[in-house]
């Protein structure tokens, strides 16, 4: 799994990431929503990949009873997630690693976003597992990541428009031509390879409840 660090990364993720992805800024409220139609008002939450805090923040905010465990391999994003949440800090549990540094739970929901595409395919089933294998039976999942068609004239037509996209945001065009190149960058899967993973992973009533140009998101459950 990639590891930001390094002061400019750290500092410019969020700005950046809001320029790329569509509707960023609401995607923790929707898995907030998600999340909440299962895991009751005292309910434990993992979330992997929470470096930066933003996806923290909101949840907490969102539930004032929910407590968390936070996974990121970075200890600079983990300290800038530390920022973000501020004087709700104390309600989140931080861990500097992978799913395999995570409790066991077991939780009554999870969230994974922006974090899986960097999984290569059996590392990032392994990982499902995991996340499979720590919460409570019933328990909601919420993935958001690039998931788009990996071979033939598709895959290109989704990356231009994503990078039309980014750099009507913002993203200086340097940085948006780099879009173009995610299919040589990133183990990125199709929909269909996406949807078929959470099966394999003993994840049952799989529904896509996002779709951004390259960007899908799913929620499912533990069955």
């Amino acid at each position: 799994m990639t590891s930001f660090s390094g002061s400019t990364i750290v500092s410019g993720y969020a700005e950046n990431a809001a320029r790329m992805v569509p509707g960023l800024r609401d995607l923790p409220k929707m898995a907030g929503a998600l999340l909440a139609e299962r895991a009751l008002a005292d309910a434990r939450i993992l979330v992997l990949g929470a470096g930066g805090g933003l996806e923290l923040k909101a949840l907490a905010e969102m539930q004032p009873g929910w407590r968390f465990d936070g996974v990121d391999p970075s200890a600079e994003m983990l300290q800038l997630a530390r920022t973000t949440l501020g004087p709700l800090a104390p309600r989140a549990r931080l861990h500097e690693g992978y799913i395999d540094t995570a409790p066991m739970g077991p939780f009554d929901g999870a969230t994974c976003l922006l974090t899986l595409h960097f999984l290569e395919q059996a590392e990032r089933l392994e990982t499902l597992k995991q996340m499979h294998m720590r919460l409570k039976a019933g328990a909601p999942l919420v993935v958001v990541h690039h998931s788009f068609p990996n071979e033939g004239p598709d895959q290109d037509t989704w990356l231009r428009r994503s990078a039309a996209f980014a750099l009507a945001s913002g993203m200086p065009s340097g940085q948006a031509e780099n879009i173009l190149r995610l299919k040589g960058r990133l183990p990125v899967l199709s929909p269909e390879q996406d949807a078929d993973l959470l099966s394999e992973a003993g994840f049952t009533d799989i529904e896509l409840f996002y779709c951004a140009f390259t960007f899908k998101g799913w929620v499912a459950y533990r069955s």
